[in-house]
């Protein structure tokens, strides 16, 4: 039996790509584990249960974080199995049947799954780690193609630099495929953040400026109809360099600290 299925959920979109990776892992002893069952589509519940009766049927279900695109199927599968519902917080998803902890564990027979608080993406964002099979369901901390958004990039940074700490064979990610080289996309992604964030601090250097307009200066290779999504990657930079005490905001208007 493979460590875990990967099920494509209908639910492609300009944010999404192909869709969400619905996960399915654990043996017969233990039941399975589904994390983020995302799409209510029947024909994806039905895959999803499909899946999960080899290993013994739905026992559990966990979800990476509170976005749309990851928990669209599931109440429904719970109402269809019987399953707990497991994320980090009920605050952000009142659905819950329990609240996760940052190293909280589930067995998957022979294996051990065990939950990590990684926010930056959000704030309520769990990964789980494989321990014995090595593995990482990375939810959106990585995706299997391109960058990701970001929300917090001061959070984000530290969760990057916490997952290499991790002793992998590949990442599984919600959107794209699976990543082989674990480690090199952690070391691609940290570098990719900081080259942004040079990129803004240089685009500061030309004076102050509101976001958009910190857009147009460092996105100059990209369509308008993006912006909006490079603008909330460019406040989530400004953000961080404002919690390192480098920049600062005034009436909308961003500089550098020190450039008065």
């Amino acid at each position: 039996m493979e460590l875990y299925t990967v099920l494509l959920a209908p639910n492609a979109s300009m944010m999404t790509g192909p869709g969400t990776n619905t996960l399915v892992l654990g043996e017969p002893a233990s039941g399975a584990l589904v994390i983020d069952p995302a799409d209510a589509n029947p024909q994806h519940l039905d895959a999803i249960q499909q899946a999960a009766e080899e290993r013994g049927g739905v026992a559990r279900i966990l979800l990476t974080h509170s976005h749309p695109d990851h928990i669209g199927g599931a109440v429904e599968l719970r109402e269809r199995t019987g399953a707990a519902l497991y994320g980090f917080r009920r605050e952000t998803m009142p659905f819950l049947d329990h609240e996760i902890a940052d190293g909280t564990t589930f067995s998957t027979g022979s294996d051990t799954l065990r939950a990590l608080y990684t926010p930056g993406h959000c704030a309520d964002h769990l990964c789980f780690y494989l321990e014995k099979g090595r593995v990482l369901f990375a939810g959106d901390v990585v995706a299997g193609v391109g960058t990701v958004v970001i929300e917090d990039l001061f959070d984000y940074m530290e969760t990057l630099h916490r997952l290499q700490a991790l002793d992998m064979n590949e990442m599984v990610p919600s959107h794209g495929p699976v990543i082989q080289n674990a480690q090199a996309k952690l070391a691609e992604y940290i570098a990719h953040r900081m080259e942004r964030e040079q990129q803004i601090i240089a685009a500061l250097d030309q004076g102050e400026a509101t976001v958009m307009e910190l857009v147009r200066r460092v996105y100059t290779d990209v369509r308008e109809s993006l912006y909006p999504v490079a603008a909330f990657s460019v406040s989530a930079h400004l953000k961080k360099l404002e919690r390192e005490q480098r920049a600062i905001c005034q009436d909308d208007r961003w500089r550098l600290k020190g450039r008065e």
